[in-house]
């Protein structure tokens, strides 16, 4: 039977609780345990695909087509295993499910209420993955913080799965903030104290405290926490800030948080734990030997986790060219003809990010006109493929109006036109090509150079596509359709084989990388803005002794 891990957060959201439980799963994989992580959500929403990036961060999707939490990223990241549907549960998924079945009459007459009737199904969905004999052990990430409305039922359904099973196959790790105040000079414990408390109130003692903290916590404070939080002295785990969030794992086996675990959890720690290729990737990470400038164009730029995977894929094909990425976001929106020049002249390469709807469409698509013109390194994802069509149409094929139905349904050109499959579908939520789709890529191609296999899988999550109608006219003007769905013949990669790095993909690649197998469209990224960057330094040198 598999060990379940619950992680809880308290005093302030946003504390990391997703990597640690990503940090924590690792160091339990290294040591040969078979690891899940789950992320229960308390917001109604049935999933996050109809937020916008704002509220919630990018939406992130899965193999099997989930429109998930960020958070599942990060644990594909750190373990390199993909998750699925069932890593990712909401409270609206669970009321759904339990309105469905009162209808149904599954409930017998019964008043359906949410105890036992909602805890139940929380339930359900907690010990799944347990019970399909594929893990050792699952870790629950519990959303929201403790004391939230939102969150009690989950609570409530923690408290009744450590009544029903063994006392070694549950743990519950808190993870808490210690401020620093500044004016005392001091690390203060009580906001913790009161968050355990609020816990216990709810029936559920933690077994391990994890403390954020940017100061170090002394011999005396853990005492303390551990004598007033009815925690073991070795159960309370420092975690300081870092740097990077891929030096968490190491910080975390400093503290000894895996055979914390491991002991309380009555699981053998004789296997010695194997970090040799994380501490190698982290080397790279910490000490590049060089560094390339990279635009990210989109709209959402205000909000890191808006492109989360991006920017840690570029993090891993930094790190596979021994190089740092410096990302640069520049917002579509403030793009025109008039000040890109100097927006992007000092980029070593640009990669026009995903998105939906018409707002700053136009300074895309001049962004990518002037990569093109300039052969400055360009990689287009989503809807950042499509602009790559629409602007070949506009300014080669000589296509006025040209553009994307998504934006224009009245255009005389349009060569980005809605899937058929789409045109009938009224909701919203879920109703998007998601998850992974085969593609296979033609011979003597950029992408093919790339990837080293002419049949791949990719994850999509889109409505639109390249209008097949117009395939010959781009084909015969130089913009190639490199990769096609072999199902339907659906465009999915675009390249310019007269540029030396000019690209565009229908589905996302940022979805798949990880720090074991960084994507090979961003290591060609970064690979061409080095071989950019040095060619435009030789130039400039020779300008100037020619001078």
């Amino acid at each position: 039977m598999a060990k379940y891990i619950f992680v809880t957060g308290g005093v302030t959201s946003s504390l990391g609780k997703g990597i640690f439980a990503a940090s924590l799963a690792k160091l339990l994989q290294a040591r040969g345990y078979r690891v899940t992580i789950q992320k229960f959500d308390p917001y109604i929403n049935v999933d996050p695909g109809t937020l916008n990036p704002y509220e919630h961060g990018e939406c992130y999707v899965t193999e099997d087509g989930a429109e998930t939490d960020l958070d599942l990223g990060h644990y594909e990241r750190f373990l390199n295993i993909p998750t699925s549907q069932a890593n990712n549960v909401t409270t609206g998924r669970v009321y759904q499910t339990v309105i469905t079945k009162e209808r149904e009459g599954a409930y017998l007459g019964k008043t359906v209420q949410v105890i036992p009737h909602i805890t139940d199904e929380i339930k359900r969905r907690m010990l799944l993955l347990g019970q399909t004999g594929e893990f050792d052990i699952v870790i629950t990430e519990i959303g929201g913080t403790v004391g939230d409305i939102e969150a009690l039922p989950y609570i409530e359904t923690l408290r009744q799965i450590r009544w029903e099973l063994e006392e070694h196959d549950t743990l519950v790790c808190h993870l808490t903030l210690i401020p620093y105040l500044k004016s005392a000079k001091e690390l203060k414990t009580k906001p913790t104290q009161h968050s355990v408390k609020e816990l216990q109130t709810i029936g559920v003692r933690p077994d391990i405290l994890v403390c954020r903290t940017e100061m170090e916590i002394t011999d005396e404070m853990r005492k303390k926490l551990a004598l007033f939080c009815n925690v073991e002295r070795d159960c309370v785990i420092q975690a300081l800030d870092v740097n990077s969030i891929y030096a968490v794992p190491i910080e975390m086996q400093k503290e000894k948080a895996d055979l914390t675990v491991l002991r309380k959890l009555q699981l053998s720690a004789e296997k010695p734990i194997d970090l040799t290729k994380w501490n190698e990737f982290l080397e790279k990470v910490r000490n590049p030997k060089g560094e390339v400038r990279i635009g990210l164009i989109g709209k959402y730029i205000e909000l890191q986790d808006a492109y989360k995977s991006i920017h840690e894929s570029f993090i891993h094909g930094g790190a596979a060219n021994n190089v740092k990425v410096i990302v640069e976001s520049v917002h579509s929106e403030h793009l025109d003809e008039s000040n890109v020049h100097e927006a992007l002249r000092h980029l070593d390469g640009l990669l026009v990010a995903p998105g939906f709807g018409n707002r700053g469409i136009e300074g895309k698509i001049v962004a990518i006109k002037y990569a093109r013109e300039n052969k400055i390194p360009f990689f287009g994802i989503c809807l950042g493929m499509q602009c790559a069509v629409i602007e070949f149409a506009r300014n080669v094929l000589g296509m006025k109006g040209a553009h994307s139905t998504e934006m224009n349904p009245n255009t005389p050109h349009p060569v980005i036109d809605m899937m058929e499959a789409q045109k009938k579908i009224k909701n919203k939520g879920g109703t998007m090509r998601l998850g992974a789709y085969r593609c296979d890529l033609k011979a003597d191609t950029l992408a093919l150079r790339l990837y080293g296999s002419e049949h791949i899988s990719e994850r999509h999550r889109h409505r639109f596509e390249f209008n097949n109608t117009y395939l010959e006219q781009f084909e015969n003007a130089g913009m190639l359709a490199s990769g096609k769905n072999p199902d339907n013949g659906l465009v999915e990669v675009v390249e310019i084989p007269g540029n030396p790095f000019f690209i565009g993909v229908q589905y996302h690649p940022e979805l798949k990388s990880t720090v074991d197998n960084p994507h090979p469209l961003f290591v060609g990224l970064v690979k061409a803005a080095m071989e950019f960057k040095a060619a435009l330094k030789t130039t400039t040198v020779k300008e100037t002794v020619n001078a």
